[in-house]
C-alpha cells in the first residue's frame, strides 16, 4: 500500500519508517528543507534507539523516502497521515491545531483519487470532524474518509511500541476507511495485537485519557513521596507494595522530580482545556498540572537544603537533563526548573547528559558542559542525579566522593541508597522518599 505521512517529526518519523518495515510504500513529506536533505543523506534529526538503521533499511530497500513535494508524494496514495505538531497554544492551553488544518488543506489540494486522512497528531476531541469540514470547504469533490489513529509511543522505545503495541486505536466512520486501516495494520492483527476499532470521538478521548491517567500515577507517587519523607517511610516499599495489587500495577509508580516531556504536560494541559469548554471540568487533570510543578520546585528545596541554604559560590553537577533517559528531548524536563534556580542563585553548574547537549545548549545558558561525571563532580560541592540514564547507574561513588569539595549527593532518581552513598564517603546524601542520611 503508497502511504504518505505528513511531518517528520518524533511520531511522524517513527511511523513513516515502521510502516515502510511493515512492508508499504512509504513517502514522508515534510516543508522543512533542512530535515529533508538530513534524512535523504542518512542521518535522523531526532535521537530515538535503532531508528537510524531501521530507515536506512528501508530506504535501501525502496519503501521509503523524503520529499518536500507532496502533491507528487501524493500519486497513488491510499492513505495519508497527518502526524504534524500540536503545541499548547499560548493564553488558553488549548493544542493549537493550526499545522492539522494547513495539512489538511494541503491534502484536499493534492489528492485526485478516494483517500483516507489519517490524523496521527494528538488532538482534541471533535477534531476530526473540523478535519473533514475544511477538506470539504477546500475540495468539495473530493472522495475520502478521516480517521483517527492516536499515536501511543514512549521516547527511548519507541520501535518497540509500534512493532508491538499494547493496542492500536482506529476511529472510522465507515467500512470502507475501516477496511483501509485494518490493511495497513494488517501485520499486527496476523501477530493478534489488540485492534480497537471506534468511532472517532472514543479514539480521541482515549489518547488524552491514557496519558491524563499515567500523568495521575506519577504524581500521586511523588505526593507520597513526599509523605514519606515526613513519616519516615521508604517510598520504594510502599510503590512496591502497591504495584503487586493487579488493579494499580507497577508501572509508573517510580517517585522522581515529576514528569515532563513532549506528552504529558501538553495532553493534560489540553484535557483540562476540552473539559472548561464544556463545562465538565477536569478537576483531578488540573490538581495533577499543578501538584507536578510544585514536585519541581520542591526538588530546588532540597538541593538547597544540601547546600547549606545557599547556592551562591557552589559548584553542582548535573547528571543528566533530558526528561527520560534514551532521549534527546528535554521539553518540560524538571532541569529547565531545576538548572535556572541553581544560576540564578548563583551557583556555578556543570552538566552532564548523553544526549541532552544538541537541544541543552540553548535552554540552559551559562552552563558548562562536559562528557565525563568524574570530571564534572571533581572539586564540586554537590552531584545531583536528574535522569537516570545507565551511565550514572554504576558510578563509582567512592571515586565520586574523594574528588568532590563537599561529598553530598541529591539522588533524584532513587538509584542509589544513604547506605551506598555513607560507605563512598559521602557526608550528605537524600533522595526522594526514603530516609536521608544525617548530616
Amino acid at each position: 500500500m503508497r502511504i504518505v505521512v505528513i511531518g517528520t517529526g518524533y511520531v511522524g518519523l517513527v511511523s513513516g519508517v515502521c510502516f515502510s518495515d511493515f512492508g508499504h510504500d512509504v513517502v514522508c513529506v515534510d516543508k522543512d528543507a533542512r530535515k529533508i536533505d538530513m534524512l535523504n543523506s542518512g542521518k535522523v534529526p531526532i535521537f530515538e534507539p535503532g531508528l537510524d538503521q531501521l530507515m536506512m533499511r528501508n530506504v535501501e530497500a525502496g519503501r521509503l523516502r523524503f520529499t518536500l513535494d507532496l502533491t507528487e508524494a501524493m500519486e497513488g496514495a491510499e492513505a495519508v497521515f497527518i502526524a504534524v505538531g500540536t503545541p499548547t497554544r499560548r493564553g488558553d492551553g488549548h493544542a493549537d491545531l493550526t499545522y492539522v488544518m494547513a495539512a489538511a488543506q494541503e491534502v484536499a489540494k493534492a489528492a485526485k483519487d478516494y483517500i483516507v486522512v489519517v490524523t496521527k497528531s494528538t488532538v482534541p476531541v471533535g477534531t476530526n470532524r473540523k478535519v473533514r469540514e475544511v477538506m470539504t470547504q477546500t475540495t468539495p469533490e473530493l472522495d475520502f474518509d478521516v480517521a483517527s489513529n492516536p499515536e501511543f509511543l514512549r521516547e527511548g522505545a519507541a520501535i518497540d511500541d509500534f512493532m508491538k503495541p499494547d493496542r492500536v486505536v482506529v476511529g472510522v466512520e465507515t467500512e470502507r476507511a475501516a477496511k483501509v486501516m485494518a490493511d495497513i495494520y494488517r501485520p499486527l492483527y496476523l501477530r493478534e495485537f489488540p485492534i480497537v476499532v471506534t468511532d472517532l470521538e472514543s479514539a480521541e478521548m482515549i489518547k488524552y485519557a491514557a496519558n491524563a491517567f499515567l500523568a495521575t500515577k506519577i504524581t500521586f507517587i511523588n505526593e507520597i513521596a513526599a509523605l514519606c519523607e515526613k513519616v519516615g517511610a521508604d517510598v520504594k516499599q510502599v510503590a512496591k507494595g502497591m504495584g503487586l495489587d493487579n488493579r494499580i500495577g507497577k508501572n509508573f509508580l517510580h517517585a522522581g522530580p515529576g514528569y515532563g516531556g513532549s506528552c504529558f504536560p501538553k495532553d493534560t494541559k489540553a484535557l483540562a482545556r476540552i473539559g472548561q469548554e464544556n463545562a465538565s471540568p477536569m478537576m483531578i487533570t488540573e490538581a495533577v498540572i499543578a501538584i507536578n510543578e510544585q514536585v519541581k520546585r520542591r526538588m530546588v528545596d532540597k538541593l538547597l537544603d544540601l547546600c547549606d541554604g545557599s547556592f551562591n559560590g557552589k559548584t553542582i553537577a548535573i547528571m543528566g537533563v533530558t526528561f527520560k533517559p534514551n532521549t534527546d528531548d528535554m521539553r518540560d524536563a524538571p532541569s529547565l526548573t531545576v538548572v535556572p534556580a541553581l544560576l540564578g542563585g548563583g551557583a556555578k553548574v556543570r552538566v552532564v547528559d548523553p544526549q541532552g547537549r544538541h537541544e541543552g545548549e540553548h535552554l540552559l545558558p551559562g552552563v558548562e558542559w562536559l562528557d565525563d561525571p568524574y570530571a564534572a563532580s571533581e572539586h564540586s560541592d554537590l552531584i545531583v542525579i536528574l535522569t537516570e540514564w545507565n551511565e550514572f547507574r554504576a558510578l563509582d561513588l567512592t571515586r565520586i566522593a574523594g574528588g568532590m569539595k563537599t561529598p553530598r549527593m541529591a539522588d533524584l532518581r532513587n538509584v542509589y541508597s544513604a547506605e551506598d552513598a555513607r560507605n563512598a564517603g559521602f557526608e550528605g546524601y537524600s533522595s526522594i522518599g526514603r530516609p536521608d542520611m544525617a548530616r
